[in-house]
């Protein structure tokens, strides 16, 4: 990667959770390096568009509403959901051919708003089917949302090996030593890459422990995690102690995802189902403060620490020891790097055609 920022852009990547943007709220993150506005029409759609205006380039999300078009609070000019300007306020009110704003494709699915920033029609297709996050009791489920300052490729590569757990969370999700001698099994699809790993423990995990039918006694777990492009991680959990096949496994369906705000910050998105005391809504805060405990406190100061020390580097080229719990992270790192070289390469010669 070095100091230029390189990323897929014919994808999906997350730019708010749905709850972040509610109202009347002018919302906006920077996105692939792009300051982007995101706002609700009056009917509940959501739009995005370049944070910018045309003429002086001031940011639009310091404007104000009128009705669904957006003021700006610089000169005044008016723009409506589609980007077009629909009001001059100087001289003889024409209004420059140019003055116009770029607007984002955004699909809202699973609790997010997704944005698709490629200057391509946007492919529904290519948006991964995260539907369980949408079942079951909505007191079930939740998300969150986290920043931190590293490549996103470290986060995918800390979620990819979990083999990391017990060197450094604590005692809520220790599998006891028996998940890092594990070598989980890869598995390679055209728009996935997955690992599972099966193990034994004593007593559960204890995010499981006390809903299992004897929470002292021994538990098979599972990890099973799958990433699909460009940075998203479903990671499936569960534990059981009656059924050789996990049908009776306590569990839960998690979602990882991250949107580079540029080379060295990500947005690291978060969302969580689980299949035990659904409708427990204090459940699911507890939840949440617990993943942004484990996080800030454990996973994420190391994270840090890499990318300092790491600096602009690209991974391969400071000649990383790969053991056997990077097989998941290695490929999923050269197939992104392929996808990339393989948009840029149909890119540029799509240019040289036209």
């Amino acid at each position: 990667m070095g100091s230029t920022f390189e990323c897929l852009k014919r994808a999906w990547y997350v730019a708010a959770m749905s709850s972040e943007v509610e109202g009347e709220a002018l919302f906006h993150r920077r996105i692939l390096g792009t300051s982007v506005m995101i706002y609700r029409l009056a009917d509940g759609t959501p739009v995005a568009m370049h944070d910018r205006c045309p003429h002086r380039f001031a940011p639009l999300h310091l404007g104000q509403r009128e009705g669904d078009e957006i003021a700006c609070r610089y000169h005044a000019l008016r723009f409506d959901a589609d980007g077009r300007c629909t009001h001059n306020p100087h001289g003889n009110g024409r209004i420059p051919d140019a003055a116009r704003v770029r607007r984002f494709p955004l699909l809202e699915r699973y609790g997010f708003l997704w944005i698709w920033m490629d200057d391509s029609d946007p492919d529904p297709a290519l948006l991964p089917d995260f539907s369980p996050l949408e079942e079951g009791h909505p007191n079930a489920v939740a998300q969150t949302y986290m920043h931190m300052d590293v490549n996103y490729e470290l986060i995918i590569d800390n979620v990819m090996d979990l083999s990391h757990i017990d060197h450094v969370h604590g005692e809520i999700i220790t599998t006891r030593g028996q998940l890092s001698p594990v070598v989980p099994k890869v598995r390679e699809r055209d728009t996935h890459i997955s690992a599972r790993w099966e193990w034994s423990q004593t007593p559960a995990m204890m995010i499981f422990a006390p809903f299992l039918p004897r929470p002292e006694d021994a538990a098979r777990h599972y990890f099973d995690i799958s990433w699909t492009a460009p940075a998203n991680i479903q990671l499936s959990v569960g534990a059981g102690q009656d059924s050789d096949d996990f049908g009776d496994a306590t569990s839960q369906y998690d979602l990882h995802t991250c949107t580079p705000e540029d080379a060295f910050k990500t947005h690291y998105f978060f969302a969580t189902r689980r299949n035990h005391i659904v409708d427990d809504a204090d459940y699911n805060r507890k939840k949440i403060e617990a993943m942004h405990a484990a996080f800030e406190t454990e996973d994420g100061p190391i994270i840090t620490a890499v990318q300092e020390e790491m600096g602009e580097a690209e991974f391969f080229s400071l000649d990383p020891v790969l053991m056997s719990n990077d097989v998941a992270p290695v490929k999923v790192r050269r197939r992104l790097r392929r996808m990339i070289v393989e948009e840029q390469a149909a890119k540029a010669a799509a240019a040289d055609a036209a």
